[in-house]
């Protein structure tokens, strides 16, 4: 029940989120570097992309967790 509990808050949350764009920076280093590499290569570079952003994703999901854990843990410390 607490991981349903959970999970239903931070995939609540999760969706309230704005999408972040690419930055300029990785626009201008990402975008000629994927026009110099082979099909092939194409793939590997996309594959690795998300890896990174799975990661990322996880982190934050994390993150989230033991942020939501620290909340509670000041409300009960409130409370007492």
């Amino acid at each position: 029940m607490k991981f349903l509990f959970y999970s239903s808050i931070h995939d609540y949350r999760q969706g309230d989120i704005q999408s972040a764009e690419f930055s300029d920076e990785f626009n201008k280093l990402c975008i000629p570097f994927e026009n110099s590499l082979s099909e092939e290569q194409i793939d590997v570079f996309h594959k690795f992309l998300d890896c990174v952003s799975d990661t990322a994703a996880a982190e934050m999901r994390a993150a989230y967790k033991v942020g939501f854990k620290d909340g509670v843990t000041m409300m009960r410390e409130i409370q007492d």
